[in-house]
């Protein structure tokens, strides 16, 4: 059987497309475009009316790629963004009636919990604690964990497009912004950092969004070749603060010259590094790794989990 997942993020929304067998899925098709739906409205709770055409246009499009596959089942899920809007709840009503697909709404612990499924079926973490981090534009999910249990997890409701608004208002973004952003972030993960200290992770595994492109930045510096089927990208400590320099002193035009860059990640990376480098600090972790599998890989295998036995093997 076929079945499609779609991730409604409040930068971007993703597709993907799987055939699944025996329990287990190959990729059919990928997609992933800049919807920007928190864009000029996050921080007021609200989804503009430009931000709801664009959504709106792209889950048509995604519509068209699953009905030329013709799957039939569909799992849709949206984060941060929608969640939090006075006119979320509209906005899934409006896909539902103009596309057919419903949408689900989910909270900042499930979308952790289905972090953790997607990371942990794409790489092994082993039986020592990891901290797992993921950026969103609306929000961050930590989630401290080992192949066998979440020993904590929490979402935080200050993802990159948040801290954008709130506090990059030039570009290259000046020290005392940095500075800002760290005065804040020192006071809103107050609970973060005291899990840390409870379980001590000594590895922070990134996934989804700004660490792809901060591996691929890498990777091709290191001229690495990325496979198709790689279920764990490559990056190391010294790279991130090479590309956190870079990233903090370049406007967005010098940004895109980067080798690695994709605009898609242009704007948000800038904050994005801060945020993984402040987290690095006030943790010692001195060890990166990065997962290919995120919210929508989760969503994914825990759909194929709780299918029928009979309907797997199809």
């Amino acid at each position: 059987m076929k079945i499609a997942v779609i991730d409604l993020g409040t930068n971007t929304f993703h597709l993907l497309l799987a055939s699944v067998k025996e329990g287990s899925f190959s990729v059919i098709y990928r997609e992933k475009t800049a919807v920007k739906i928190g864009e000029n409205g996050i921080n007021d709770g609200k989804i503009t009316p430009e931000a709801t055409k664009r959504a709106l246009a792209a889950i048509h499009r995604f519509k068209a790629a699953i009905d030329a596959e013709q799957i039939q089942h569909v799992y849709a899920t949206a984060t941060s963004a929608i969640r939090n809007a006075q006119n979320g709840r509209e906005l899934v009503a409006l896909i539902k009636e103009e596309t057919g697909i419903k949408v689900r709404i989910i909270s900042g612990l499930q979308e952790a919990s289905f972090i953790y499924y997607g990371v942990t079926h794409a790489m092994a973490l082993g039986h020592h604690q990891s901290l797992i981090m993921d950026i969103g534009g609306g929000s961050i999910e930590f989630i401290i964990a080992n192949d066998e249990e979440i020993s904590w997890m929490k979402s935080f409701e200050i993802g990159g497009q948040r801290m954008m608004d709130k506090f990059q208002k030039n570009d290259p973004i000046l020290p005392s912004e940095i500075k800002q952003i760290e005065e804040y972030l020192t006071e809103n993960l107050k609970s973060l950092f005291d899990a840390v200290k409870k379980y001590k992770p000594a590895v922070l595994i990134g996934s989804s969004g700004s660490f792809d492109t901060l591996s691929d930045m890498y990777r091709v510096g290191k001229g690495i070749e990325k496979k198709p089927t790689e279920t764990e990208y490559p990056l190391t400590l010294r790279a991130f603060e090479n590309a956190l320099q870079l990233l903090t002193t370049k406007n967005r035009e010098e940004r895109l010259s980067i080798p690695g860059m994709i605009e898609l990640r242009v704007d948000m990376i800038v904050v994005a590094s801060i945020l993984i480098n402040f987290v690095l600090q006030q943790t010692g972790i001195k060890e990166i790794r990065v997962s290919a599998y995120a919210l929508k890989e989760g969503v994914l295998l825990d759909t194929i989990h709780r299918l029928p036995a009979h309907t797997k093997r199809s």
